[in-house]
């Protein structure tokens, strides 16, 4: 307890030299700043990982079911059915996808058909980020065409307004060589009823349309792509994921969402690993001013280390008071920095203040997203107190060997 009042007299008392005073609040704010870059990063880290988590979530269904062997495979009804009735299953949509040629007007471009059935929208939330139009792909008359808004800006589509049809273009089964390009292909026509926007990946690329459209297109019956599964609230993926791979064997590989796409999300830990190892990298530089501030007050405390000595402190207890005088100024710093950060974090949650791009911004989102989570404060802290250790251990080991001269 008194090592800890002395290291906290010595923070606030003015020093005979000014010099000391100055490294000592730069040391504190530079600690300040670290805090508050990193909690700030972290929670801008988090805003964006959850987005984009949740717009791949809205593609991505709790898992999907495909052949190991093959792009397609034959919709078994009685194995969907068996499907269903395992514990936790919603629903399960069927999904037949392939490459196609996209024709509108006079504009041409290449994308992915996917074919969907009925329980679609229940699978997934796509339908909730329709931009024009609507999520319609048939009716009692007519074929219709939900397009990503990329491709529909691409091809210059008015589909609220326009009724010229979509060419879809895709190989045709079975033929290897044929004489005319007619024979090499199947063509059909959609009319273009709604844009989705999710993000570039998903709308560049697809084009949504009946599964039986897609079928008759392709010339396959009954064959399916893959088989998306809807888990019910608060069922297990695993324990789902573990059933479902043992009724279907090794024919068949299930994917929960993460491993759907799994690279993504390695990146983004990846992604905000790197940048707190930099933050941090960042912190221990500014550490430097806490090992100069200590030194010089070694150097300027050096009469009271032996009236210390005299009156019976030992060399750990000197020691300690420095450590405790290094922690206790960065302590101060981080804390500050930290309810600042927070402060920021929070406005931005409530205000939205940040934002991102112009007004005609064709973002999803026009403001940084943030988040907190309980974990960043800890590892700011965590960062901050094992940087401050190490730059006041040399300091105070100077201070209890220092004070051995004056016995």
């Amino acid at each position: 307890m008194l090592a800890f009042r002395i290291a906290l007299r010595y923070i606030f008392s003015k020093k005979s030299t000014n010099a000391i005073n100055i490294i000592s609040r730069v040391s504190m704010l530079g600690m300040g700043v670290g805090a508050f870059a990193l909690i700030v990063v972290l929670s801008v880290f988090n805003g964006f990982e959850g987005l984009v988590l949740s717009l791949y979530n809205s593609f991505y269904p709790d898992l999907e079911i495909r052949a190991v062997q093959g792009k397609t495979f034959e919709d078994d009804s009685l194995l969907s059915s068996k499907i269903l009735h395992l514990d936790g299953i919603a629903y399960l949509s069927r999904i037949l996808e392939e490459n196609a040629y996209l024709e509108y007007g006079e504009q041409a471009q290449l994308g992915t058909i996917k074919g969907v059935d009925e329980n679609f929208n229940a699978v997934t939330t796509i339908k909730n980020y329709e931009r024009d139009g609507k999520f319609l792909l048939h009716d009692s008359t007519m074929n219709y065409a939900v397009l990503g808004a990329n491709i529909s800006y691409t091809m210059n589509m008015d589909v609220t307004h326009g009724s010229e049809p979509l060419r879809i273009t895709v190989p045709r089964k079975g033929v290897r060589t044929a004489f005319a390009p007619e024979d090499a292909f199947n063509t059909m026509s959609v009319v273009p009823a709604g844009v989705f926007a999710i993000q570039q990946e998903f709308d560049s690329k697809y084009v949504f349309v009946d599964l039986n459209f897609a079928r008759e297109l392709l010339g396959e019956d009954k064959a399916v792509s893959a088989y998306e599964i809807k888990l019910k609230e608060g069922a297990s993926i695993e324990a789902a994921k573990k059933q479902m791979q043992e009724l279907l064997g090794n024919e068949f590989v299930v994917r929960t969402r993460y491993e759907q796409k799994a690279e993504t999300y390695q990146i983004m830990l990846i992604e905000r690993w790197v940048t707190t190892a930099i933050l941090g990298f960042i912190i221990l530089i500014i550490s430097f001013n806490i090992i100069g501030s200590l030194s010089m007050l070694v150097l300027e405390k050096t009469k009271d280390i032996s009236i210390l000595k005299a009156m019976g402190a030992n060399a750990h207890e000197i020691k300690k008071i420095y450590l405790l005088n290094g922690m206790l100024s960065s302590l101060i710093g981080a804390l500050t920095g930290l309810a600042l950060g927070y402060a920021v974090v929070l406005l931005q949650m409530k205000f939205h203040f940040l934002k991102l791009g112009g007004a005609d911004s064709s973002f999803v989102i026009n403001y940084y997203p943030v988040k907190l989570k309980w974990l960043d404060p800890v590892v700011t802290m965590t960062i901050i107190v094992s940087v401050s250790l190490l730059a006041a251990y040399f300091p105070a080991k100077r201070a209890s060997e220092s004070e051995m001269s004056f016995k």
